[in-house]
This record gives structure tokens, sequence and C-alpha cells, in this order.
């Protein structure tokens, strides 16, 4: 698994405060297989309702068998899964809003968004991982940044805004038999990174693209959805932020908070951004491009 920033020890007023965060503490020093993985990874992405889940219904939500959810159970340390779900109710109690009026659904799916943004924030407070980061996207050119399906728009939106202070950013968001090429473009041309973005559900040819790219002696920079995603394998730097799951489609305000968050790092890393930040307002003032 690739090195992440998510690591969890839930201690003080750390990113353990938060169901995600509880959870990832409880599989931190676990070796899982890649089945008890995916266990673990559906349990981050539903952490408020993990407590109060049957066996069954853990198996469906990760795709798994119901004896894959007890052997999970018990390599944490557990007599079985009932064990596991005990210790889940009595650290992560269920919250009512102030008033105790249940919030309704769309409710919910905000208050999980803004939890998803807290379990950020402390995340960040160890910015290492992130500066490293923005040192090895800075220093890649070009600079090639992958996001195909849910994560094309999160790629689109890094891409845009990088090409402003870096001098040359290729967006790959198509995937097909022309990906590995423009892959190979991007190396002959002397990139030395590439940056992904990568959301469930978790196409299986990011993950192909990003294992031929590692092979292609790119050092691979991934934004996933958890420091469990299918993706963690083939990353060397994993940089987790959380989707909502409440709405009948994932929301994504984390990980694009994190992709703002890697831009501010990359800028750090690039002498020239300030002055080709002034240098397009200057020109967009004298072409008139903006109203305001």
């Amino acid at each position: 698994m690739g090195e992440g920033v998510g690591a969890d020890r839930g201690t003080g007023g750390g990113v353990g405060e938060s169901p995600a965060g509880r959870l990832q503490a409880l599989f931190e020093g676990h070796r899982l297989t890649p089945t008890q993985r995916r266990i673990a990874h559906s349990m981050v992405r539903r952490a408020a309702d993990v407590p109060f889940l049957s066996s069954v219904e853990l198996a469906e939500l990760a795709g798994v068998s119901q004896p894959s959810v007890t052997r999970f159970a018990v390599a944490l340390g557990f007599d079985g899964y009932p064990a596991l779900r005990r210790h889940l109710r009595e650290v992560a109690p269920a919250e009512q809003p102030a008033g105790g009026v249940p919030y309704n659904e769309y409710q919910q799916a905000v208050e999980a968004e803004i939890e998803n943004l807290r379990h950020l924030a402390q995340v960040l407070a160890d910015p290492r991982p992130v500066e490293r980061a923005g040192r090895l996207l800075a220093a890649s050119r070009p600079l090639p940044v992958l996001g195909l399906r849910a994560a094309a728009a999160q790629a689109h939106g890094f891409a845009y805004f990088a090409a402003k202070v870096h001098p040359d950013v290729r967006l790959l968001h198509e995937g097909g038999t022309m990906l590995h090429d423009r892959v190979d473009a991007a190396v002959h041309a002397g990139a030395t990174a590439l940056l992904c973005f990568a959301l469930p559900r978790h196409p299986r040819e990011v993950v192909d693209a990003l294992a031929y790219a590692k092979e292609a002696g790119l050092t691979v920079v991934t934004v996933a959805d958890s420091a469990f995603a299918p993706v963690a394998k083939v990353s060397d730097l994993l940089l987790p932020a959380a989707v909502g799951t409440g709405l009948a489609f994932d929301t994504a305000c984390a990980p694009m908070l994190l992709g703002r968050v890697l831009l501010e790092a990359m800028c750090d890393g690039l002498p020239e951004a300030q002055a080709r930040l002034e240098e397009f307002d200057a020109r967009a003032a004298a072409r008139g491009l903006f109203v305001d």
C-alpha cells in the first residue's frame, strides 16, 4: 500500500474523534487481505451507519460473503462480528442535532460532508505528506493529471488552476487505448510524477494506468477517497479525502478541497508562480476578461 496521510492513531483531539477516524484507528497496524481491505474501505465510507449494520448487510455493502465479514472481525482481534459491532456502538454513539429534531436526508448529507472536512482538517495537521506531494508535482515537467469518470471533474479543476502557475500541465481525463500512449508521451517529454484523482466507483483502467505509470518511472501521487482504495497499491503517495455517500450520487467536497491544498503546496515549490499569476491578471484586465 502506498504512503498516506490518513494514518490515524485515535489519540487526543485528533482524527480519531470522527467516526471515519475511529475506524481507521481500529484498522491501523493490522495486515489485511484484499477482501478485508475492501470491507474496511466500505466501513470507512459508511462510518456513521456501520455500528447498526448486521454482518449480512455489511457483506452486501462490501460485495463480499458473510463469512468474510466474520473473519475480518476476528482479524481485528474480536471474537466475531457481534463483538466488533458492540465495540463500534460504544466508541461511536449516534449523534442528534441540537434540539433533538432528527435531520432529514438532505441535512444528513450536508452534515456528513462537514464531518469529512473536519476529518481532512485533522489529517492536514501533519502537512509533510502534502508538502512532499507539492514538491513532486512542481518538479515534474510536464505534469500529467489523471482522472476518469467520477474523478474527471476533480482532475479538470486541478489542471485548470495548475496551468496558471505550472508551465506544462497535461490533463488525462479520457480512458481507452490512448491512455498509455499519453503517459508514454509525458515520460518522453521529461515528466517525473503523475497526479491522479481516484473516486468510487474505481475504474479498472485507472488502476492499470497507474501501474503502467509506475513501471514507466513516474512517481504516482493519488488523491483517493480512502487509504484502502484499490489505487493504494499502485500509488507512491496516497492522500485520502472521504466522499459523502448519503445521496444517490457521491459528494466530493473533501477531495476537491484537498486538490486546492495541493495546488497551494505546488505553488510553494514554483518560484515563478506569483509572477505567472500577476502576468495572467494583467492580461485578463487588458482583455476585459472578467466582469468584476
